[in-house]
Parts: structure tokens; sequence; C-alpha cells
């Protein structure tokens, strides 16, 4: 995801100069904040986040400090820090496996961590820029956006070794499971595409155009509906992929520079955040999006994690009174959608 910060003095002026036509009180969208939550370390870049509902527990890259953190979400506490994860990105809980796998980009690794100890247990050598990460649990493998190196590298989660790179011929953003047909689906940003792996052979057995596309990296699937939620950074834009008909369905405005997806199954709400700050939320209903609302929530608050098991969503923000937050907002009027 850090292909952004090249252009990120660019993207803070385009946000402040948007601002005033595109901010929207807090008050006007169905959410509330219950809580900022302080973190540890310097007032630093944020990427994904992860979590596992069973053991309350999430999972936060800290980009700007190549550590991990990982907080507790009853205690709303930080209850450990995984250091020396040189300029992480991606952060992936698998809770069946009781280990974290953590994109280091600076070293071109991707680092296991065991989840009840806090502590690496191996470091596996990937491709260029690894950076969003796939858990394809029937064969037990792991995989992982090479985004500069154009890329799928594929990791045997039972040995922690690699044991396939996968071409994929352009920028690679995020890497997605879908439990409904067991593959994974990689988002080719430089092309528009969406490409779909077969993990049982890890060949490629479909590259889906995009029309509308620009840049689109982010990317979520919600298996029940068997839709695909693509965020196009390029032109602000959320594409809506059937992956029964493969082909787009709704195209949505969203927030300057969309970035990470997450979705609230029990509610059926979708979150897109943006790097300007701005968040959507959407309610999805017999298959199609419904916008209901777009705010500015904090600055570069472009990640979220949504709990399953209590609706509340948790957004790392970098800089807020000059310390980082985590800041958590829960749904109002649940049910009433």
């Amino acid at each position: 995801m850090d292909r952004k910060l090249a252009r990120a003095g660019l993207a803070a002026l385009i946000a402040a100069c948007l601002a005033p036509q595109a901010a929207v009180a807090a008050a006007d969208l169905p959410w509330t904040v219950v809580a900022d939550v302080p973190l540890p370390g310097n007032t630093t870049r944020f990427d994904y986040a992860s979590d596992d509902p069973g053991r309350h527990r999430l999972f936060l890259a800290h980009l700007g400090q190549s550590e991990v953190l990982a907080f507790d979400t009853r205690t709303r506490k930080t209850i450990g820090v995984i250091g020396n994860v040189r300029n992480v990105h991606g952060v992936l809980a698998i809770p069946q496996l009781d280990r974290v796998y953590a994109s280091a980009t600076g070293t071109d690794e991707v680092v296991a961590i065991d989840e009840t100890r806090l502590t690496e247990v191996a470091r596996i050598p990937v491709g260029v820029h690894p950076d969003g990460m796939a858990y394809a649990p029937g064969v037990e493998r792991l995989y992982v956006s090479d985004e500069i190196g154009k890329t799928e590298t594929v990791i045997d989660v039972r040995t922690n070794r690699r044991i396939a790179t996968i071409p994929l011929g352009g920028e690679v953003g995020n890497s997605q499971y879908d439990r409904a047909s067991g593959h994974i689906f990689v988002n080719v940003q430089t092309q528009g595409r969406l490409v779909e792996i077969d993990p049982a052979t890890d060949h490629i057995v479909r590259r889906i155009r995009l029309p509308g596309a620009n840049d689109n990296h982010g990317l979520l699937i919600e298996p029940r509906s068997r839709r695909a939620f693509i965020a196009c950074a390029g032109n602000d834009r959320l594409l809506v992929l059937d992956l029964r008909t493969r082909r787009i369905t709704q195209t949505l405005p969203v927030g300057h520079d969309p970035d990470v997806l997450d979705f609230d199954p029990r509610e059926n709400l979708l979150y897109v955040a943006s790097e300007s700050g701005t968040v959507s939320m959407m309610a999805l209903q017999a298959g199609r999006l419904r916008m209901l609302g777009t705010a500015r929530l904090a600055p570069d608050a472009h990640v979220v994690a949504v709990d399953p098991d209590t609706d509340l969503a948790y957004f790392p923000i970098r800089d807020l009174g000059g310390h980082p937050i985590l800041r958590i907002t829960e749904v109002a009027n649940k049910g009433m959608r």
C-alpha cells in the first residue's frame, strides 16, 4: 500500500482542498465514536489490520515503527509489540494456525508470529515489496501480493517455505480468498484486472477485466452474496463484481484515494476507508450496495477492521492530538437499515 507514500504530499494537498465540500458531520452518519485509545510508538503511518475475534485480539501493522501491535479488544489495551518487522505493511491473523503473518517490505520477507507468545517464529523470503496477504485453508497456503515485483508468492504454512511464484504481468494490489469457490483473487492494478488463481494447482484460471477500474488496489470478497468489492484509488470509485457472472454490477463514488475495506456480516455493512481520512459506509441488500453516508472520520483514516461479534469498527490513526490512537466506532440503529 505504500506506493501512495510517494504521492503523499499531493494527496494531502488535494484532501485539504476538497475538505470543505467533502466533509460531512459525523452525526449525519449511522455511527458514533465510542473511544479513542492511545497506542504506543511515534506518530507514523499504520497500514493493514487483522483481527482474531475468538481471542479478542486485533493486530495492527505500524509501518513507521516497523512493529506489529497486538491489541486486546476487551480490555482495550495493547498487550504486545513485535518489533524488527521492517516497514511492515500487511498483517493477517490465522486463528486456526495460532499464527499471524506480517509482510516486511523493508527486507522483502514475510514474518511468521506465534499468536499466543507474540514472538517471531520464522522469516520467509518473498518477491519485491510484499503487501497484502490471503490464506487458502484447504491447501494450507499463504498468498502474498508482491506489489512492485508483479508476482504472487505462495508459502506453505506447514513448513513456512516459499513453494511457488506466480507472474501476474502488472503491479499487484490486494489479495483475497473466496471460500465459496476456494480460489484466490488478486488485483492487478496497472491492468484494471482481477486475476483468479486455483490453489490446487497455483495456476491462473481467469483474468477478469474490470471496466471503469483505475488503480484497483483494495479488495474484499463477501462470499454469501458472491460479490467482490474493488476500491480504485485512481478515480475514487468502488466497483462491485458479481463473481458468478464476472460482471460489474455497480460503480459507486467513495472518498478520495480509497484503500482498505472491511465488512460487518451481521449488519451487512461495508466500510471503505480512504487515504484522505474519509470513510464510506454502505448497506448490502439483495446483492446491491446502498450508500448510507460518507464523512471524514479522522486524518489518515485509511485502515479499518470490523469485529464481527461486536460490530465495532477499529481505525488506527497515526496522529490525533500529537499521539497515535485507535479510534473505535459503533453502528447506530442496528438492524434498522
